[in-house]
């Protein structure tokens, strides 16, 4: 029988202790009143799915656009979360480490699935550097890459490690190789319930795959534009039509090849700025994005924006043209420096608004 949002599973445990419904109800009550900011927030989401309802609000991260509130059933929130633990055959008192926000829907997802697939859930604070007991073995954890940097060294008492709420760089990548862990970088957003597609990065454990998996019940396609079209009926009704281009392995399966509203056409040559990016991150040690700069001759001419760079514009153009993986075409035209990123709430850059911001300011 599917698990419904209005039960608790009867092995889900809160930091060591077992609740039922209106046990929780209390606790939720608690963390609001006498909570630290991080705890009263958590408090507020408990309250809004343990009530009679049977949808949530939730508002979008704002990455490609507006942060916008959105309704999401909450059995489709369930049907996340088994398809979650179906994929990484998560079972009844299985261990997770709960180290997220609960603003966004990752971390409402944790505890989601902690309530439906009968977890025992440690939530501790969504700091940059969480700090957790090290010597404890989880079977499953939820990270954005800022956090997996911090605490790289502390991580090999966990099994599996999703990542995601950003792009998880090349240096990272590199560093998770010599861990214990199974690492995924997850693809999804608000609309589809958090992640509908996992792949598996490399680790000591864990083998690289390209391609992104989709979890149960959903399949793919492309729109004529080359963009990922995703179907989801248990977690979404409407199909979603993204702008992210693909490369379609099958209808389970595709590579991030960018974002169609961040392509650039330069002298009709069609630049991913997210794929000339990877190639370019193991040179600069600060956030920097590509963007599009108009050009008389070009079209478009590809430029790059640094954050508060240690080096000179000069160096930094120096060491990207010495790189051997890079095409003529994909060395930046010019090198502009800003202070700091416009972010979203979440801390993903806005890329259109530094654009601006930058090109603006000429």
């Amino acid at each position: 029988m599917t698990p419904t949002y209005n039960k608790v599973h009867n092995r889900f445990k809160f930091n060591g202790l077992h609740f039922s419904h209106e046990e929780l109800k209390e606790v939720a009550y608690s963390l609001i009143k006498e909570g630290k900011p991080y705890e009263k927030v958590t408090g507020d989401f408990l309250i809004d799915w343990l009530n009679n309802k049977d949808f949530l609000v939730v508002t979008t991260s704002g990455s490609t656009g507006y942060p916008k509130q959105i309704k999401l059933k909450k059995q489709a929130m369930v049907n996340s979360a088994i398809a979650t633990g179906n994929f990484f055959g998560l079972e009844p008192g299985d261990k997770a480490l709960h180290c997220l926000p609960s603003h966004f829907i990752a971390g409402k997802m944790m505890f989601v699935r902690a309530l439906v697939l009968g977890l025992e859930i440690d939530f501790v604070e969504p700091a940059a550097q969480p700090v957790f007991d090290f010597e404890k073995t989880y079977d499953f954890c939820a990270m954005i890459p800022l956090q997996l940097k911090h605490t790289i060294k502390y991580i090999d008492n966990i099994k599996n490690i999703i990542v995601g709420g950003s792009k998880v760089t090349k240096p990272l990548i590199e560093k998770i190789k010599d861990c214990k862990p199974r690492f995924y970088e997850t693809y999804g957003m608000t609309e589809t319930v958090t992640h509908v597609a996992v792949r598996s990065l490399e680790s000591k454990n864990g083998k690289k795959e390209p391609y992104f998996t989709a979890l149960q019940n959903i399949k793919f396609e492309q729109d004529d534009r080359g963009c990922l079209v995703i179907h989801a009926p248990k977690l979404v009704k409407e199909t979603l039509v993204t702008n992210d281009i693909v490369e379609l392995k099958s209808d389970q399966s595709f590579k991030l090849l960018g974002r169609f509203d961040n392509v650039i056409n330069s002298g009709g040559v069609k630049l991913f700025p997210e794929q000339i990016e990877d190639k370019i991150q193991p040179v600069i040690e600060e956030r920097f994005i590509l963007v599009g700069e108009e050009d008389a001759t070009l079209g478009e001419k590809l430029i790059l924006i640094v954050e508060q760079p240690k080096d000179s514009v000069e160096d930094i153009l120096k060491v990207i043209k010495e790189l051997k993986n890079l095409e003529k075409f994909e060395v930046p035209k010019k090198i502009y420096t800003i202070d700091k990123f416009p972010e979203t709430n979440n801390r993903k850059i806005q890329r259109k608004k530094a654009a601006k911001l930058v090109l603006e300011a000429k």
